[in-house]
C-alpha cells in the first residue's frame, strides 16, 4: 500500500486548508494510507470552517508505528502561534519541523511520498532557516547535491538548470557540466519516475533568438551546444529559440524541457496549467511533490483556497512511486 505524508508548510497560509480539502478527496484506506503533519491547533482552527470528510486520529510523534490506514493519522507537533495573512518566525519555524519531520518519515516508511504545502522564504528568513526552498532544503536532507526543480502536467514537462537566483546571475552560473548534470538527472527522472522510455529532451536558448549565433550572446555556443553534444546519447536537442518553441507549442514534441532559468519556463507552464500545475524535486532518493504556487495570504483562512494543485501532486506522487517500483524491478 501506498502512504501520502501531507505537509502544512507555512501554517498561516492556505496550506492546511488544501491540504484537508485533498484528503477529503482522496481518503480511501482499500487504496492509500495518509499522515497529515500539522500542530494539532492548527488542524482544528482549520477545520472550524472546513470539514473533513474523513475520520482521524491526533497522535504524537511516538506513535508513528501505530499508523493504521482506516483513518487520517494527524501527526501533532509542539504548540505554534497563528496569525493567518503574514509570515512569522513561528510560522517559519513551524514548517521548517514539519519538512524534517516527514523526511524521516519517509526513510522509513516503503512506497511512500511527501506532498508538501507551500511555505514562505520570508518566514523561513525570520525564523533563521538557511534555505532558499523546500526543494533546496530537501536535498540537503537527503545529502544529494544532484538534484533539479521539475514541473508536472498533463499539458507539459519542464525542468530547470537554475533555481532561485537573480537573473543578472543567470549567465554566470550556467556551465557546460552544469547544464550536462541537469541533462542527464531529467532524463533519470523522465524515466524513472514518470515512465518515459528513451525520453526525448528539448534545451532552450538563453538569449533573444537564441544569440543568433553569437551575435546577441554567447552561451549558446560556449555552453549550451557542447553540453548537448556531450549528452547527445540522452536524446537532448537544441538550444531552440524559447519564444517560438512556446508560441508553435513545439514543447508537445518532446517528453521534457529544459529551461535555463525561473520565468523562461515557469510563465508558460503556469499559463497551461495555473490550478493543476505540479512541483516535484527529482534526483533524490525520497518522492516530493508540491503545488505550483504560493502561500496565498491574502485569503488564508477564509476556506475558499482551490485544492486541484494539492490533488494534483497527490496523484503524481502515487505515479512516481508506481514508476519507480517498476524501474526497481527491471
Amino acid at each position: 500500500m501506498k502512504t501520502l505524508v501531507f505537509t502544512c508548510g507555512d501554517i498561516n497560509g492556505i496550506g492546511p486548508e488544501i491540504s484537508i480539502k485533498a484528503i477529503n478527496k482522496l481518503f480511501n484506506p482499500a487504496k492509500r494510507k495518509i499522515i497529515f503533519i500539522c500542530p494539532a491547533s492548527v488542524f482544528e482552527k482549520n477545520i472550524s470552517f472546513i470539514k473533513p470528510t474523513f475520520p482521524f486520529e491526533i497522535i504524537s510523534r511516538e506513535r508513528i508505528d501505530t499508523l493504521s490506514a482506516n483513518v487520517v493519522s494527524i501527526l501533532d507537533l509542539s504548540k505554534t502561534k497563528l496569525d493567518f495573512g503574514r509570515p512569522t518566525k513561528y510560522s517559519g519555524m513551524t514548517a521548517s519541523k514539519v519538512i524534517e519531520l516527514s523526511h524521516r518519515l519517509v526513510c522509513q516508511i516503503s512506497n511512500s511520498a511527501i506532498v508538501t504545502a507551500p511555505i514562505s522564504k520570508r518566514a523561513f528568513e525570520m525564523a533563521g532557516v538557511k534555505y532558499q526552498g523546500q526543494t533546496e532544503y530537501f536535498a540537503s536532507l537527503s545529502k544529494s547535491e544532484k538534484f533539479m526543480m521539475v514541473f508536472l502536467s498533463r499539458k507539459m514537462i519542464c525542468g530547470l538548470a537554475t533555481i532561485h537566483i537573480p537573473l543578472k546571475e543567470v549567465s554566470s552560473s550556467l556551465s557546460i557540466d552544469l547544464l550536462q548534470e541537469k541533462i542527464e538527472i531529467f532524463s533519470q527522472s523522465l524515466q524513472n519516475d514518470l515512465g518515459k522510455f528513451n525520453p526525448s529532451i528539448a534545451v532552450l536558448g538563453l538569449n533573444p533568438h537564441s544569440g543568433e549565433e553569437g551575435r546577441i550572446g554567447s552561451e549558446e555556443i560556449d555552453v549550451i551546444k557542447p553540453a548537448i553534444i556531450k549528452t547527445k546519447k540522452l536524446n537532448a536537442v537544441g538550444p531552440f529559440v524559447p519564444d517560438a518553441f512556446f508560441g508553435t507549442k513545439q514543447f508537445r514534441e518532446f517528453d521534457g524541457t529544459i529551461g535555463l532559468y525561473h520565468d523562461q519556463v515557469l510563465i508558460p507552464f503556469k499559463m497551461l496549467n495555473f490550478e493543476r500545475g505540479v512541483n516535484f524535486t527529482a534526483g533524490l532518493d525520497i518522492i516530493r511533490t508540491s503545488p505550483d504556487h504560493g502561500t496565498a495570504y491574502d485569503i488564508a483562512g477564509l476556506g475558499v483556497a482551490n485544492p486541484a494543485s494539492m490533488i494534483e501532486a497527490a496523484i503524481w506522487a502515487e505515479k512516481i512511486i508506481s514508476n519507480r517500483i517498476k524501474a526497481n524491478a527491471r
